[in-house]
Order: C-alpha cells, then sequence, then structure tokens
C-alpha cells in the first residue's frame, strides 16, 4: 500500500495530553507519524505536495482510545459488526477500539484472536484490538492460555461484563497474568447480590416500584481484587467504577502502594438516575445510573486522577431487547460515537480542562495498554481527531453509524462535532 499524502493541521487548537497543555499552531502528518507542530508549522514551512486543512482554531488532538465496546463478531453480527462499529468509532473520533471478549465463541481460542484481527485489518476503518477471555467460555472456572492469547495479539484479559466469582480462581488468573506480564481488566460486580436489581438502590428506584442494585455489588469485588493484586503483583484495570465506595477503595490501595488503575463510563459521568425518567430502557445500564452526587463525585475524581480512564461501554442492543417493560429489557447502551461530545459537557459546565478530559480518553490508556499512540508528539502515530468543540446539533439516532440505535442521548442537545480523523495518516472519517 502507497504512503498516504501528507497533510498539514494549520491554525489549530493543539492539545497536547501528556503536558496536559494547549496551544495554538499547526501539524504536520508525513508518512502516517506526526513529523511536525507547532507555531512553526505554517503554509510557507509545509512540503508543497501535503493536503492543507486551515482548522479556523477547531481543536487537534490525539484520535481517542475507547479500553471497552462490544463488537459482535463473530456471532452477534446482528447487533454490531467490526465495519459497523469501526465506521462509528471513527465519526466520534475513536482511532483504537478495545473489544470485549464476549462474542460467540468467546475470545478464548487464539483462533478467534487471530480472526478478529484478520476481519478488522480487511473491514476497520479504525484500530481494533481484542481483549481475550479470562477464564475458558468466560464461566469463571478454569483460567484461559493468557500466553498463547497474548501471543496471538489479545491486549488484555477479561470475563466480559461478568465477575469471577471464586477468589481462588480470580488469585490464580492474577499470577498467570503477572507471569505473562498481561493486563486484567476486571468488571466487578457480585451477580448474588445485584440479585433482581435494575437500577440504582434508592428512592428514585423505589418510586418507580423496581428492585435496587446496592453499591456494594461493586465495590465488595473491587475491595477483594485490590487485596489480591497486592498479593500477587499483578497489573489490574477495573473496568468500570460507579460510586464513592468504589473511589474509596481505589484511593486506598494507591495510598498503600497497589499500582491500580480504573475506568468509568461516559454514562455515569454525564447522567444520573432521574435520566430513567418513566420508564426509559435506553436508560438501563449496566452499572446502572446513579444519584447527581455520586456522578458529581466520578467527574471530581476524574478532575484529580484517581480515574484514568474514560470509555463508552458501547453495548449495542437490538429492539427485542430494549422495547420491554424495564425490569425485562436488556442493559447497555451504544455509546462509541457520542463519547466525545457527550464528554464536553464536563468541560462546558467548568468541571474540567479540555486537556485533562482528552488526555483520559488517549494518553492513559495508551499508558495502560503499552500502545505508542495517544500522543501529540514527533514521531507518534498520526493517529488524529479535528474537531470544533463549540459547535451544537441535536442528536437525531438515524443519523448514527451504528447497526442499534439504544442511545441514551436520543434527541439530546450535544456540542462537538468531529470534523476529521486520521488513523496512521490516512483518513478514516470526514
Amino acid at each position: 500500500m502507497s504512503a498516504p499524502r501528507p497533510i498539514a493541521f494549520l491554525d489549530a487548537r493543539l492539545i497536547d495530553p501528556a503536558a496536559e497543555r494547549e496551544s495554538r499552531g499547526g501539524l504536520l502528518v508525513v508518512d502516517g507519524k506526526i513529523a511536525a507542530l507547532g507555531p512553526r508549522v505554517t503554509r510557507q514551512t509545509i512540503p508543497d505536495d501535503a493536503r492543507r486543512i486551515d482548522c479556523g482554531g477547531d481543536v487537534v488532538s490525539p484520535g481517542l482510545i475507547d479500553m471497552r465496546a462490544f463488537i459482535g463478531e463473530p456471532g452477534a453480527e446482528h447487533r454490531e459488526t467490526i465495519a459497523s462499529a469501526s465506521a462509528a468509532a471513527a465519526a466520534g473520533g475513536v482511532t483504537t477500539m478495545v473489544a470485549r471478549p464476549d462474542t460467540s465463541p468467546p475470545v478464548d481460542d487464539p483462533a478467534v484472536v487471530d480472526f478478529i484481527l484478520r476481519r478488522a485489518r480487511d473491514t476497520a476503518k479504525v484500530q481494533v484490538l481484542p481483549t481475550a477471555a479470562l477464564t475458558k467460555g468466560l464461566e469463571g472456572r478454569e483460567i484461559a492460555e493468557i500466553g498463547l492469547l497474548a501471543e496471538a495479539g489479545a491486549v488484555a484479559f477479561s470475563d466480559g461484563p461478568h465477575s469471577v466469582a471464586n477468589a481462588r480462581t480470580m488469585r490464580l488468573a492474577l499470577m498467570y497474568a503477572r507471569d505473562f506480564g498481561a493486563l486484567v481488566m476486571h468488571a466487578c460486580e457480585d451477580r448474588d447480590l445485584v440479585g433482581e436489581g435494575v437500577m440504582a438502590e434508592g428512592e428514585r428506584a423505589s418510586r418507580l416500584g423496581l428492585a435496587g442494585i446496592p453499591r456494594e455489588a461493586e465495590t465488595i469485588v473491587l475491595e477483594r481484587d485490590l487485596r489480591l493484586v497486592a498479593l500477587t503483583g499483578a497489573r489490574y484495570h477495573a473496568a468500570l467504577v460507579s460510586n464513592t465506595l468504589s473511589l474509596e477503595a481505589i484511593a486506598r490501595a494507591r495510598a498503600a502502594g497497589v499500582g491500580v488503575t480504573c475506568g468509568v463510563s461516559i454514562n455515569n459521568l454525564t447522567l444520573n438516575e432521574n435520566d430513567v425518567g418513566d420508564y426509559r430502557t435506553f436508560l438501563k445500564l449496566n452499572p446502572p445510573l446513579r444519584s447527581e452526587d455520586e456522578r458529581l463525585a466520578l467527574v471530581d475524581a476524574l478532575a484529580d486522577g484517581l480515574i484514568d480512564v474514560i470509555v463508552s461501554d458501547h453495548d449495542p442492543q437490538d429492539v427485542e431487547t430494549k422495547r420491554l417493560p424495564f425490569g425485562e429489557a436488556a442493559a447497555g447502551a451504544i455509546g462509541v460515537e457520542t463519547m466525545l461530545s457527550a464528554s464536553l459537557r464536563l468541560v462546558v459546565s467548568g468541571r474540567i480542562s479540555l486537556p485533562r478530559l482528552i488526555r483520559a480518553m488517549t494518553l492513559r490508556p495508551a499508558e495502560i495498554l503499552g500502545l505508542p499512540s495517544g500522543r501529540l508528539t514527533l514521531g507518534a502515530p498520526a493517529d488524529l481527531v479535528r474537531f470544533d468543540p463549540d459547535a451544537a446539533y441535536v442528536l437525531d439516532p438515524a443519523t448514527l453509524h451504528s447497526r442499534c440505535r439504544n442511545t441514551p442521548f436520543d434527541e439530546a442537545r450535544l456540542e462537538g462535532k468531529v470534523k476529521l480523523t486520521l488513523v496512521a495518516g490516512r483518513v478514516a472519517h470526514e
């Protein structure tokens, strides 16, 4: 494949997530990498054959890295395919997606890892990286072949939406992962404590007559994991934290020297339990939406650096599983295409700076996953997004690229239009 034509972004707001700094200037892409950036990149200094893009003050930043997304292939192509998910990602400024392992068959065999990587090479507009199963069949009993799966190209290990319930099995999984230098990304949830719960426990659930889920269902498993991580020394990332009890547990572990990281869903950062309204099933999520006080605590933890990463938690559900009574509907929402716009609400409200926000969706996931992208530095891969953070629009689900339409931001007013997405210097969306 021939090298892409050089591209020069001129008069842009450059966001450097490493320095958490914003500056005005230009950026030059040559041979799929960042070749120059800063005030010296002007019309007079760029190559004659470069495509010139006058940004007019639009933001140019590293492309977003989404560490948690469900992609249907193999086995659930009616919900999403690698092609449709990657088109949605590119339209939302996401240049790397990390796919969950709960496909059919699950990603517990090197052949499935290879299938996903090959399909992504053939059909994806962005980089798609597979997460492999932590246990065989995602059943929480027998450890998967972590070494072989990592060798095949898995970037992390998880049982998808499930927690490993058995503490001994989890300890063994962490020990094996440590020996291979592998990252464990665990979703913390005690299914027995969740029981029949369908939304966050509290006054709102009681008023709606819905069974509640206590915060402890998440935090008990998280606290167990943190002690096992301290015992084993494994690399551990709490995939989704959603309440103050979990934040306190993470803070205590870090104060004790345990090197753990954590992520938060864009839904829990920008929505609360009141958004459920009159049983809106598109707002039935896992973790559930919580009180406004809990949401604000998550935003503050992100601003303070206690939360490392924002994820879309992209989870397409078809009409048959969503147009049901709230208690019977499937949990989950699409989100990869709206993650950037939704997150900009936090900047508009003044609770977080734009560079800190971008850091949580670029540099921090890249560091945790060991990727060279997510940076605005010379020689870094030209995975970039240009967007206007002030461009307002009302979301029409019919315009989204996902195969499903279960967005919690249906007809919501959002800000932040993605105008161009580059992956390795090639246009993925414009």
